[in-house]
């Protein structure tokens, strides 16, 4: 049985909650929704909920899942040629009835079914946030040691590899060494997603500066496919997987004002929050102008 999908006031597909299609739903995450098209293949749909320190907050971000996918998108498109990717070729209308497709449209796309690589796999080549507490604590970040006398926000030597835990939804991810990484996925496994996010990571960061954007870190997710074949899967490069600065307004020091989902992320540590579900209301206008944050990283990257 399929529960009838929701509506917003104003008549439109409400993408806060689960989208509801007819097809069989495998998965609902974070911030998307998958379903069962065959054996192979799946049908991955962006919503507009929005996780913080990895809670789901209640408040949507206005067509934040259509604005993720389009960049998505063109970065599996940009980077085809550094490491397969999920796409199959197949068109989102070919699967999804005429009935169903505006409930979905411009925030799915046909994958392919993969065994997710159990570690999110991130790359920072700028010292903040989370690493840049651990850094003054420790003068590491993940173990990893760095250079004594970096400031918030210093660019590193090198982009370095720091790998968390892939949490279950309403848990936290955990950073962890590179050694546990290797325990939990295998040593060569292990080698092959730091050196290819890194690769990953390079090439958009070489791009991203040519469009006035600092990449200061992001999120890869890794599948392998029937074969073994390690495959960059979900979500790349996007506000919710990333950190973007604007390199006129980048300064030692201090924490840029960013593209990205930082926005609503510093307005909830400003009420207090204890970072435990259920997360402060959003009010209407920091939704908007994490929405309006969002675009404007789609605006610069792909006009």
């Amino acid at each position: 049985m399929v529960t009838p999908v929701s509506f917003a006031k104003d008549g439109s597909p409400d993408m806060t909650t689960p989208t509801s299609l007819s097809l069989k739903k495998i998965y609902s995450g974070k911030v998307r929704d998958l379903y069962e098209i065959d054996d192979k293949r799946m049908l991955m749909v962006a919503t507009d909920r929005l996780s913080a320190f990895d809670v789901i907050l209640d408040e949507p971000i206005p067509e934040k899942g259509k604005i993720l996918t389009s960049i998505s998108n063109f970065w599996f498109d940009k980077l085809a040629g550094v490491v397969p990717n999920h796409f199959t070729g197949d068109k989102v209308e070919d699967v999804v009835s005429a009935a169903e497709l505006p409930l979905v449209e411009g925030r799915a796309v046909v994958a392919k079914r993969l065994k997710p690589v159990a570690v999110e796999a991130i790359v920072r080549g700028y010292i903040v946030g989370s690493g840049w507490k651990e850094y003054q604590k420790s003068g590491t970040v993940c173990g990893i040691q760095l250079p004594a006398g970096l400031k918030e926000a210093s660019k590193l030597p090198a982009p370095i590899f720091t790998p968390s835990t892939k949490a279950a939804v309403g848990d936290h991810d955990e950073n962890i060494s590179f050694e546990q990484c290797q325990a939990i996925i295998g040593a060569e496994l292990a080698e092959k997603v730091r050196d290819t996010a890194i690769a990953l990571y390079s090439a958009a960061v070489e791009y991203a500066a040519t469009r006035g954007i600092i990449i200061a870190d992001t999120k890869f997710e890794f599948g392998l496919d029937e074969d073994g074949t390690l495959t960059l899967m979900d979500e790349v490069l996007t506000p919710d997987s990333s950190r973007f600065w604007p390199a006129e307004s980048y300064a030692e020091g201090s924490n840029p004002p960013s593209f990205d989902k930082q926005f609503v992320r510093d307005w909830l540590e400003s009420t207090g929050w204890n970072k435990q579900a259920p997360a402060p209301t959003v009010p209407a206008d920091v939704a908007q102008k994490t929405a309006d944050k969002y675009r404007e990283a789609l605006t610069k990257l792909t006009a």
